[in-house]
């Protein structure tokens, strides 16, 4: 099994079923996006730039959906939080699927991908 599905499958639930949801959502809307599995998470990649990492982080009860470029995505989608005061990283907290909005995620997950796309850096502050 490599690291990505390795990472998943030992998430516990809700986690397991939210990350595997939106891997799918991801794969589906961006089928030219690639996996890297770095810094012991999993990252989706366009052209080997990150457009947005899955993450549990300690002491929280959601997943962190992290988009890279999100100070730039912010104003159109106010779902993106600032968690931990990030300087360029602002995320989708996901506690569970009932209320998910697949077509918003999915238009935030290209806005995010041109956003990469016409960036001649993936970090850039």
């Amino acid at each position: 099994m490599n690291p990505i599905d390795e990472y998943f499958y030992n998430q516990v639930e809700p986690y397991q079923s939210i990350m595997l949801y939106l891997r799918g959502v991801i794969v589906k809307v961006a089928p030219q996006i690639e996996e890297k599995y770095s810094f012991k998470i999993p990252f989706f990649c366009i052209d080997k730039k990150p457009v947005l990492y899955l993450n549990v982080l300690k002491g929280t009860n959601f997943v962190d959906v992290a988009f890279v470029h999100g100070i730039i995505l912010e104003e159109k989608y106010p779902e993106l939080k600032n968690y931990n005061n990030r300087k360029q990283v602002r995320s989708l907290q996901v506690k569970s699927l009932d209320n998910f909005d697949e077509l918003m995620f999915s238009q935030l997950l290209k806005d995010g991908i041109a956003s990469v796309e016409n960036s001649k850096k993936a970090w850039f502050i």
